[in-house]
């Protein structure tokens, strides 16, 4: 904010201190709640109880108000000279042209975000929007910008939640900042999901670097196959015999085959769920890409608990069923 702003905000911020917890000499002022409501309040040695019925209630009710009179005066002070004392129309400022202001961008702005090919993600309150030249991330009470050609990315984090709100399936959330040359642009971070990665990197300028070594997923397959590793991994385990020698994955023919399908969901006769009487003839890797070749890509809520048949026998299987050779 300017000097002005910061001005006020600080001496409001005193008064109200004083204003709660009032001091000797604003007592003396008589500026304090039982002062100033004292013809509403009454005698207090007349009436103790409703004295301070009152007086409890008065003093709720202005110490309420104390925050709505500072953003008020503060939604007042920005909208002054045309907008120009808000922090949203310096923040353009910076990026405007020596001849001109932040309308200048603001309307660059508006142009390019009418546009449909503009990339766009995010709830209402934490969104994501790049356009041809700019780069904004949406927030509560403010907007953070930079221009594309003056901007460094970096992928700095990476989140993976196994189920989210909306559906069964696992996601996971990058965070990338966003860095300017500009040194009048502060640093921010953007966060999306990684299926949505690849849309805005076609819709960026500059590359982004991956200094975190992040492993981004940028299918729903590719999030499948680690959710399906993870959950195989604790399943029960598959003691080869001695005898019996693995031989190469005929999926991939890199890997040895390290997967034995076992039905362990249910009793034998129960269910959808058949035994498969194959030799180990598949690595992970390729059978959980097979799992998920099998399913309906319209409705991923539904992989996890689905069942598939073997690609040798036909038999159906769930997770549950796929063990680890030991």
């Amino acid at each position: 904010m300017e000097s002005p702003a910061v001005t006020f905000t600080l001496a409001y911020l005193v008064f109200a201190v004083c204003f709660v917890f009032p001091p000797d000499e604003v007592r003396s002022a008589g500026l304090t709640v039982q002062s100033l409501l004292a013809a509403w309040l009454g005698s207090e040695d007349a009436a103790f109880v409703q004295y301070h019925l009152r007086r409890s209630t008065g003093t709720l009710l202005a110490h309420s108000l104390l925050p709505l009179a500072v953003t008020s005066a503060l939604a007042y002070y920005w909208s002054r000279k045309g907008w120009n004392n808000h922090p949203l129309a310096r923040t353009l400022a910076v990026h405007a042209l020596p001849q001109s202001g932040w309308r200048a961008v603001a309307s660059s702005i508006n142009m390019e975000f009418r546009r449909i090919d503009k990339f766009a993600t995010g709830a209402p309150g934490a969104r994501v929007i790049v356009t041809d030249t700019w780069v904004i991330k949406v927030t509560t009470y403010c907007l953070h910008v930079a221009q594309q050609q003056d901007i460094h990315l970096t992928v700095t984090d990476s989140r993976q939640h196994e189920l989210t709100p909306d559906s069964n399936m696992p996601v996971q959330f990058l965070t990338i900042r966003v860095a300017s040359i500009n040194p009048y642009v502060k640093a921010f971070d953007i966060r999306l999901n990684s299926t949505e990665y690849g849309e805005l990197r076609e819709k960026l300028r500059a590359p982004i670097s991956n200094a975190a070594n992040v492993v981004i997923h940028q299918s729903l397959s590719d999030l499948f196959l680690e959710t399906f590793t993870s959950l195989v991994e604790i399943n029960q385990t598959y003691p080869v015999p001695g005898t019996q020698e693995l031989e190469p994955c005929i999926g991939c023919m890199q890997t040895i085959a390290n997967i034995k399908l076992i039905k362990n969901c249910q009793e034998p006769n129960e269910g959808e769920c058949q035994q498969c009487y194959c030799r180990p003839m598949w690595c992970l890797t390729c059978m959980g890409k097979w799992f998920a070749s099998r399913q309906d890509q319209q409705h991923p809520e539904t992989w996890l608990s689905s069942q598939v048949p073997c690609p040798t026998c036909r038999a159906k299987f769930c997770i549950l069923d796929v063990c680890i050779i030991r």
